[in-house]
């Protein structure tokens, strides 16, 4: 500064002068050992390592010691080891302790999110030699279609199947990743892609949460609740799983791009006291010709990053664009977030897909989605053969039903337990509210409910988290604007005595509820019992979605030998390679035909089957496929029970117009033989 005398630098050549006040400097020490006062403070440093490690041991231990041989109808549950369920509840009193404590990077969360994650989507994987689900099954052959067709097809060659060459993004990418890791097909690695997918909604997951507030306890406590009661089980290989993703990416970028320019326009009016040189976009210095070519170019590249995200998830599934539109469509008519350019992005982009590549789909569809419209009973009512029939089925459905109402009433408990987040996350209100609408446009083949839920969640499970915490802080954007708003009131002694410097906004903490009387174990309890609750939702129903290798073998040793044009018969879906060659061998399941044909069936099971594969035509074969899967999705939801399936079984095996041509502990393959 003028007027203040700098003290000459040494030259480089020139030894350092003695500063006769500082001290002699000691010998440096030869080991690298840590000095003995640090070595406490890293051993406290490591601690939340001690709970995490002890509970992957513990889930080590209970994977190498499950019997899935002999699943019963409480699916997974009823097969655990005991050290399973204690290692998640090391796991969850292990990461409550670490999320709490203010001093514990945040690192350590994310190492016990990462080993939830670990233990609730990887276990299936480990456990079950073959990929479960047979929707995943059904899936794989998609992509196998791609890799063997080479191209696209229409309903003339594939029938309904070709729906899924209308919307082929989640599947051309698959057939790509094939080719490049040089397996023979996605079975190869589909057992893992609940824990992929599952990683992968981490980051928008983080993006959103913070937008909203840096309290590491609430935005980790809410990725927790969002993974516990997340069973739905769309993680699965499907275009779903990578669609969620995607739409969570979208409403990332909607929500950090608005937030960020509140932001700064926030703390740079805090920071002034007034509106003075700085405005929304910067520094004043912005507003010439470069600063305006620096927020175009911005915005450009806003706008790109968004087309690329929706145009991903507008190709690759039906559902999901829908509900990206009504949820943009919710923020936009909010004062905060009235920019149109994401919803207009997102609508002419649906449109021009629909109108072009998906229209043979949807002028099928059109007219029966025409008349679900409005009706929400029938929108979610669950109807025929997918209503939890049995002890085990009914406890497990009730396991999830109990598990997703109380994130809900956690979450209306935050909301009106925490007034200044409510403002402050009012976006996230608006997430979770936004599906809602859906249920008066579709039932979705009676999924809409589940996927209501899902798209639901990440706004329900932060203010759940909320629920939970005594006292969040708001960000740091929320700390400006209170600065700005004492600036601009009045002084008097009490504004003076609670306003915050206008110079520095640090984040302020909100004022801590009274302490309820229940004590300071009942949150964790709660999240403990919603980790614990997890299981029976998301693995009950295992006894139908696992295929053990016999069954997958019976249903190869069918496709390998049925020729071009041949017909498969089979009581339901739920089986292996259900939708194998399906572009040359057609598929039949009479448990899809209404009630009264069903019945005829169980009266006369061979007779009826023999009518109804009667009209093949040589070389063609006809075969009735009936196999354990099948039976255990009857029996769970309702449609035949296991008298009735015995009989069928025995009708066609004491037929003379059947002949049996595999058969093992897992099924039989019968084929009816050419009219005489």
């Amino acid at each position: 500064m003028p007027g203040q005398q700098v003290p000459d630098a040494p030259r480089a050549d020139e030894p350092p002068a003695h500063d006769s006040r500082t001290r002699e400097e000691p010998t440096p020490h030869t080991s690298r050992e840590p000095a003995p006062a640090a070595r406490p403070a890293r051993a406290a440093a490591a601690w939340p390592a001690v709970p995490l490690l002890a509970a992957l041991a513990l889930w080590g231990y209970a994977v190498r010691h499950t019997d899935v041989s002999a699943l019963d109808d409480y699916g997974l549950v009823g097969a655990l080891h005991p050290a399973f369920w204690a290692g998640l509840a090391v796991l969850t009193a292990g990461f409550w302790f670490t999320v709490r404590d203010p001093r514990r990077r945040s690192r350590w969360p994310l190492a016990h999110v990462l080993g939830l994650l670990v233990m609730e989507r990887a276990t299936q994987a480990l456990l079950y030699p073959t990929p479960l689900y047979a929707w995943a099954w059904k899936h794989d052959a998609v992509v196998d279609h791609l890799l063997t067709s080479g191209g696209l097809q229409d309903a003339a060659r594939l029938g309904d199947m070709a729906v899924y060459d209308q919307w082929p993004g989640f599947f051309a990418a698959q057939a790509a990743l094939v080719r490049l890791l040089g397996v023979d097909n996605a079975a190869m690695y589909m057992a893992w892609w609940p824990l992929v997918s599952s990683v992968l909604l981490l980051l928008p997951l983080l993006l959103i949460y913070r937008t909203f507030t840096t309290d590491r306890r609430l935005i980790w406590t809410a990725v927790w609740l969002f993974c516990v009661a997340n069973w739905v089980g769309q993680d699965y290989f499907s275009p779903q799983s990578v669609a969620f993703a995607l739409h969570l990416g979208v409403l990332a970028v909607v929500l950090r791009r608005y937030s960020s320019r509140t932001s700064g326009s926030s703390a740079s009016s805090a920071s002034s006291g007034s509106s003075g040189p700085s405005g929304p976009d910067g520094p004043k210095g912005l507003d010439g010709p470069d600063g305006r070519g620096g927020v175009r170019q911005g915005q450009a590249v806003w706008a790109v990053l968004l087309s690329l995200l929706v145009v991903a998830v507008v190709v690759s599934h039906q559902l999901t664009p829908g509900m990206l539109v009504v949820t943009l469509l919710a923020l936009a008519l909010t004062r905060r977030h009235r920019d149109w350019l994401p919803l207009v992005t997102t609508v002419v982009i649906f449109l021009a897909w629909c109108l072009t590549a998906a229209l043979p789909f949807l002028s099928a569809a059109m007219p029966d989605m025409i008349r679900s419209v409005g009706d929400v009973g029938a929108n979610v009512e669950t109807g025929y053969g997918t209503t939890p029939t049995g002890a085990g089925a009914v406890a497990m459905s009730w396991a999830a039903r109990l598990l997703s109402g109380s994130v809900l009433l956690l979450a209306l408990a935050g909301v009106l337990r925490q007034r200044v987040l409510r403002r402050r996350a009012f976006p996230l209100l608006l997430l979770a509210a936004a599906p809602l609408p859906m249920f008066v446009a579709s039932s979705y083949g009676s999924e809409m409910i589940f996927r209501v839920l899902m798209f639901m969640l990440p706004g329900a499970a932060f203010f759940a988290a909320a629920a939970l915490l005594p006292g969040v802080r708001a960000s740091a954007a929320e700390a400006a604007d209170a600065a700005a708003r004492n600036t601009e009131r009045p002084s008097g002694p009490s504004r003076r005595r609670f306003g915050l410097p206008s110079f520095s906004p640090p984040p302020f903490s909100l004022p801590s509820p009274p302490r309820l009387r229940y004590g300071a174990w009942l949150a964790p309890l709660v999240l403990l019992a919603g980790t614990l609750a997890f299981v029976p939702s998301y693995s009950g129903k295992d006894r139908i979605n696992y295929f053990p290798p016999r069954e997958v073998a019976l249903v190869q040793r069918l496709f390998d030998q049925a020729p071009d044009g041949s017909l498969v018969v089979a009581a339901n879906r739920n089986y292996p390679l259900a939708y194998e060659q399906y572009w040359r061998v057609d598929h039949y399941w009479f448990l899809d035909d209404d009630r009264r044909h069903v019945d005829e069936i169980v009266r006369d099971p061979a007779g009826v089957l023999a009518r109804d594969m009667a009209a093949v035509d040589a070389p063609a074969r006809a075969y009735f496929l009936l196999t354990q899967g099948q039976t255990a999705n009857s029996e769970m939801n309702g449609q035949l029970n296991e008298a009735q399936l015995r009989h069928v079984g025995e009708s066609v095996a004491g037929s003379p117009r059947f002949e049996r041509v595999a058969e093992n502990s897992a099924g039989v393959l019968y084929v009816l033989k050419p009219a005489s």
